[in-house]
């Protein structure tokens, strides 16, 4: 009771099933683990294109957006904040937030799931792994499917029915080596058709690349300019021991520098059973976020990369609050 004059802050608190994961958000893990929650549910090789190519997360002459997910000390969301509870810089400047949405607004998801022969112990637990996060999916939502190993393909277009993704996701056979930085850039590309102005890729992986045409700093840099969250879910080897190829040693830091930059993050399980709950939490964190607007008060036009970091005010009584926000948008040229 001590706390009643708080309560309005905290309109909705989610909790998401998961154990045995680690989370990566803003360059600080998170090894926390929730309890368990029952969640119910609402043709060709890739070309390599320049950076210029791909859309860009810039600053119009008006608004800035920036996706915020905020948890407490327990890893529950936490909506019902005001805009007067964020606080965000860039460059080191404070803005003013000019208006904060916490509606749950359509999604277009790009699926990228790995079909390499290292993932073949992990690959039904990995199809029941996307079929929860379908789930989570809601009529005006959106999503399309790229498999990999040798080759990134797009297994299914764009679509409002989640039965057709899982359809392809049954045909899918284990077998090849792992091109993932390539199907990384797929499903960029791809993600330009979308419908929705929210856009987020999901890839499931257990993380090590060793046939891409594409390096790890080129990708990093891509995804730095696309206007898409990236969340990675992977399955990784509890230790390290001898026989591991590099390209499964460096997995779980490859997918967590690919998705820390979007203001995604990289959740990974020790064992495969756990992923269904880690796509169960990341659905359920995609519905349970904020969408802070301001306008730059920078209004150079010079193209560059503009830091942003966002801070929450902690109500009085209540634990210490995280919040995870896309880490920056390159400014417009013109």
């Amino acid at each position: 009771m001590r706390y009643r004059s708080r309560i309005f802050l905290l309109c909705s608190v989610v909790l998401a099933a998961m154990y045995g994961y680690g989370e990566q958000a803003a360059g600080q893990a998170n090894d926390q683990k929730p309890k368990d929650q029952e969640l119910g549910r609402q043709e060709s090789s890739p070309e390599k294109h320049s950076a210029e190519e791909l859309p860009r997360f810039n600053a119009s002459s008006t608004l800035v957006l920036i996706p915020v997910s905020v948890t407490d000390a327990s890893n529950r969301f936490v909506l019902g904040l005001q805009k007067q509870d964020f606080h965000i810089l860039e460059d080191g400047v404070e803005q003013t937030v000019i208006n904060l949405s916490g509606e749950d607004t359509p999604l277009s998801v790009g699926l990228v799931f790995d079909r390499s022969g290292s993932m073949s112990y992990k690959l039904q637990t990995s199809r029941d792994a996307l079929a929860q996060f379908l789930k989570t999916m809601n009529a005006q939502d959106e999503a399309f499917l790229i498999d990999f190993s040798d080759q990134a393909e797009v297994a299914a277009g764009f679509t409002n029915h989640p039965e057709d993704i899982e359809s392809k996701l049954e045909s899918v056979q284990p077998g090849g080596l792992t091109a993932l930085l390539d199907a990384v850039d797929m499903a960029l590309h791809e993600m330009k058709k979308a419908k929705n102005p929210r856009k987020a890729i999901l890839i499931i992986s257990d993380g090590g690349d060793n046939n891409s045409r594409y390096t790890s700093g080129e990708i990093q840099s891509l995804v730095r300019e696309a206007d898409v969250q990236i969340y990675a879910m992977g399955v990784f080897e509890p230790s390290i021991f001898i026989g591991m190829t590099p390209e499964e040693i460096s997995g779980p830091r490859l997918l967590a520098e690919i998705a820390e930059q979007t203001g995604g993050r990289a959740f990974s399980a020790e064992i495969s059973s756990d992923l269904p709950s880690v796509a169960a939490r990341i659905g359920i964190e995609l519905r349970n976020q904020y969408v802070l607007a301001y306008s730059p008060k920078n209004r150079d036009k010079d193209g560059k990369y503009r830091h942003v970091e966002v801070k929450v005010s902690t109500p009085h009584g209540l634990s210490a609050l995280k919040a995870h926000w896309r880490l920056g948008y390159y400014a417009p040229t013109q």
